[in-house]
């Protein structure tokens, strides 16, 4: 950590040390938008104390000092801060117009790959600003799912990571490689095919904007139930800085830096870093130190070159490392199974002798003797090359990306050593390239085509390790023999598991303009996917013997196992949206889309039959077929307000789940297909300005999402070990139940209430705002369980201070202000003994941010 913090620091300098510009006198005057002169309006040169005001008709000069180019910054309090970039002295004086503060932004977005207003585009879409993720400390997709409440996020640990949209995109529970997220995941147009990329602190961050329902004519990759498209700052020619650290309790500590300049008449270069650092939320008695910390660190780098006026090249790389203490589930409860009374778990640890450290998940204790280890590092190169052809864009993006995880887990949630160890270190490698054009292809048709191709390896080489107390909990019979000293003890399996996805598609959209009111969009792609699996493992360590009513006990718990497998599939999908501008201020759509998810492959062990055999017909998970229908309307009701309204419904064919066998040795579920699964809903989205003061901003949802046919579901937690005439079940029939994961309420509600205000000389605004989260209850299991059900909750979060386009911002914060006890998620033990555990949201945090500018 030390040293990434040095290669930081050293690099922010050395960038501000060498960057250069090339500009004499500017000329204007500033105005209202009723064309009023405004006198003592500031006027800067960006990233230099060279500035001056307005006289009393608005009229500025101000001396460049030789350097060009530069950004103007016009500044004047109860006005928004304008800049202006310039190559050469312009001919004649400037112009310039200020817009009042809290006037309605009319946000851009680039998520149809061209610029164009969020109320123009025909997809439900919300837009955080990178000024908003860092004003309400939205560091990570996590804390964006608070102010996007259609976004849930799933993460018992980064490699354990679901992001779904409307609830849909990853199966809920733990993750398994086989298959491909349904939300998409760009950086700078760089896909990122790893869902653990969701819980790295965003770097430098422009503009998030999340996308709705399914996108395969737009991306390069396949998304089924939306997207993230993340722009970042890029490089400027103008020399430039933003410095910001914050402190709270628990010792958060988060610093953030960013440089940018001109390293030559056609070069740009942009630094950036980002470090978090807190105590853990969650006392380990059998330890006596605190766990759950955070410990992130990330640096991001960028060189810009413009060889024509028409052609931008950036080439980027960035690498983030976690080396948290972390993350520990405390036992959430106690299900009482089918099992007989000796398999139960309160029956278990009474005869070991044991007692949880606190039966209320809230006291935040655990004892457990297997160390947390959540390591992950990740990092990539990219090279994204723009060139304007006729009247369009072409882009081609290549990329490069890595990400290793080193895990230690104690997946029994206890001080007993059941599992001593259970860690399944991976390595994943991608190689991605897209090509597109997206323009005017006539005075009535635009859109955009690509081509796309990744091809991705995941390497697993996992341990499993029994300890001196798996006899009891693997107990399944009275016999003796289970008592044998040392039998389980070490005794464990050595995972190798291996994939090699690869995927190439063909996607276009166009855009035709039938009148200027009404357009037709069209969408299709064409996709192949092809995968390849191996899976073995082999066990080891126990009690050496040869006697065969010990080894067949063994083999209960621990067998070795291998199989292999490779599929391949097309896929013809599309979409057609209608879209109909009634006026300036209301814009309808419709779309229909068919959309597809890749086939999925089970690298993690399967289940297991009467003779012990894997049952290898699940080893290859077919596609899901989606078929998406969507109405909406975006409108403006009145000056300076948006209030938009999507209804949608999903239906998914073979829907692809994960589902948790009670065996250890298929030692991270498996997955599985269900029949039909349905989810439907409503979103409203909604931000006004009341007046120069205040603005309020809201987003809601309800959702419906249902298991229309699964048949062969696994059971619930409590219904482990059911028998029908004397044969064990080993599925059930869910069909009409609810979907893991699915809220049928959840909102947010935010505002802001502003003044005019000088700090330190500074212009600028004092601010208190206020921020609200809320869903409702949600089943937490894939067959849904009454103990495994998470409770609604809400939070509330706040901050006051003063912020200015430049020079020194400062704000005091707080988070789940009410100290709200919540669960973000509850899951089984291993080998569903009874116990379960919960993935505990943050209690109360506070703290204070400054940032300096320049």
């Amino acid at each position: 950590m030390k040293n990434l913090y040095k290669i930081s620091l050293t690099s922010i300098f050395l960038l501000l040390a060498f960057t250069t510009s090339y500009a004499q006198n500017i000329e204007g005057v500033v105005t209202t938008s009723e064309n009023i002169p405004l006198e003592a309006v500031n006027v800067v040169i960006k990233g230099t104390t060279f500035s001056t005001s307005t006289d009393p008709g608005g009229k500025f000069s101000i001396d460049t000092k030789g350097k060009l180019p530069v950004t103007i910054l016009v500044q004047y309090v109860g006005y928004k801060t304008t800049e202006i970039e310039l190559d050469a002295i312009p001919a004649t004086p400037l112009s310039v117009t200020l817009k009042e503060e809290n006037e309605l932004v009319e946000v851009v977005v680039s998520s149809r790959r061209r610029i164009e207003k969020v109320q123009d585009v025909p997809i439900a879409i919300s837009v955080i600003t990178g000024k908003q993720a860092e004003q309400t400390g939205a560091f990570n997709v996590n804390r964006i799912k608070e102010l996007v409440p259609s976004v849930q996020l799933y993460s018992s640990n980064p490699r354990n990571t679901g992001i779904n949209i409307r609830s849909l995109g990853s199966p809920f529970g733990l993750t398994n490689d086989g298959i491909d997220p349904g939300v998409g995941f760009y950086v700078d147009g760089v896909y990122y095919a790893r869902p653990a990329a969701t819980t790295l602190d965003f770097i430098d961050v422009e503009q998030i904007e999340v996308l709705r329902g399914p996108q395969g004519s737009l991306f390069g990759k396949n998304t089924t139930s939306g997207a993230f498209n993340i722009t970042t700052r890029k490089p400027s020619f103008t020399t430039g800085a933003d410095f910001e650290v914050s402190y709270g309790n628990y010792n958060f500590l988060q610093a953030k830096a960013s440089v940018t300049g001109a390293l030559g008449k056609k070069v740009a270069g942009r630094i950036s870093f980002s470090g978090t650092q807190r105590d853990g939320l969650i006392d380990n008695v059998a330890t006596g130190r605190p766990t759950n910390t955070l410990n992130n660190q990330g640096i991001r780098g960028q060189l810009l070159w413009t060889p024509t006026v028409n052609t931008n090249i950036i080439l980027a790389a960035d690498i983030t490392t976690q080396r948290p203490d972390g993350y520990a589930q405390v036992v959430a409860g106690v299900a009482p199974t089918q099992r007989a009374a000796y398999r139960q778990f309160d029956a278990i640890i009474k005869d070991l002798n044991y007692q949880l450290p606190s039966l209320n998940a809230f006291d935040r204790k655990i004892d457990h003797d297997t160390p947390w280890r959540s390591n992950q590092d990740m990092g990539g190169i990219s090279l994204n090359i723009d060139t304007k052809i006729g009247g369009g864009t072409l882009t081609s993006t290549t990329a490069w990306r890595f990400w290793n995880w080193d895990p230690s887990n104690d997946r029994d949630f206890t001080g007993l050593q059941v599992l001593a160890k259970s860690q399944n270190p991976t390595r994943q490698t991608q190689i991605t390239q897209e090509v597109r054009y997206a323009g005017q292809l006539t005075s009535k048709l635009s859109g955009v085509a690509g081509v796309f191709f990744i091809d991705q390896t995941s390497q697993t080489d996992g341990t499993e390790e029994s300890g001196n107390a798996q006899w009891r909990f693997a107990q399944s019979s009275t016999s003796p023999l289970w008592k044998t000293p040392g039998l389980f003890e070490g005794y464990g399996i050595k995972t190798d598991a291996n994939i090699r996805a690869s995927s190439a598609a063909v996607f276009g959209q166009l855009d035709w303009a039938i009148t200027e009111r009404f357009h037709v969009l069209p969408g299709l792609r064409y996709n192949f996917d092809k995968k390849d699996a191996h899976y073995a493992r082999t066990t080891y360590g126990g009690l050496q013997t040869t006697d065969p009513a010990l080894l067949a006990l063994k083999k209960s718990v621990y067998s070795d196992q291998a199989f292999d497998s490779s599929t391949d599939n097309t896929d013809f999908s599309g979409n057609l949206t209608l879209t109909y501008k009634a006026s300036d201020k209301i814009n309808a759509y419709a779309t229909y889309a068919k959309s597809y998810k890749p086939v999925g492959v089970n690298v993690a062990g399967l289940p297991t039959d009467s003779k012990g055999q894997p049952l290898t017909d699940l080893a290859v998970i077919k596609p899901e077929k989606v078929n998406h229908y969507e109405v909406g309307v975006k409108t403006s009701p009145f000056r300076n307000s948006i209030l938009n309204v999507a209804l949608f419904n999903t239906e998914i064919k073979d829907y692809q789940t994960n589902v948790q066998a009670a065996e250890l040795g298929v030692n991270r579920g498996y997955l599985a297909n269900a029949d039909k699964v349905r989810v439907r809903g409503a979103e409203l989205d909604a931000s006004f300005v009341v007046n120069q003061h205040l603005t309020i901003n809201g987003a809601a949802t309800y959702t419906e999402g249902t298991y229309v046919k699964f048949t062969n579901a696994p059971l619930p937690l409590e219904e482990t070990g059911t028998t029908v005439g004397g044969v064990q079940v080993a599925y059930k029939d869910v069909s009409g139940t609810d979907l893991p994961g699915v809220s049928r309420w959840a909102g947010s509600l935010g505002g802001e209430l502003s003044d005019n205000a000088r700090f330190f000389g500074n212009a600028g605004k004092i601010f208190l705002a206020l921020d609200s989260y809320a869903r409702s209850e949600f089943s937490s299991s894939p067959s849904a369980s009454k103990y495994l059900v998470v409770p609604g909750y809400a939070i509330f979060n706040a901050r006051l201070g003063f912020r200015a386009s430049q020079g020194l911002s400062v704000h005091f914060w707080g988070r789940n202000l009410l100290n709200k006890d919540y669960y973000e998620q509850l899951l089984p033990a291993g080998g569903n003994s009874g116990q379960y555990a919960g993935v505990i949201g943050d209690q109360r945090t506070y703290g204070v941010t400054l940032k300096y500018s320049l």
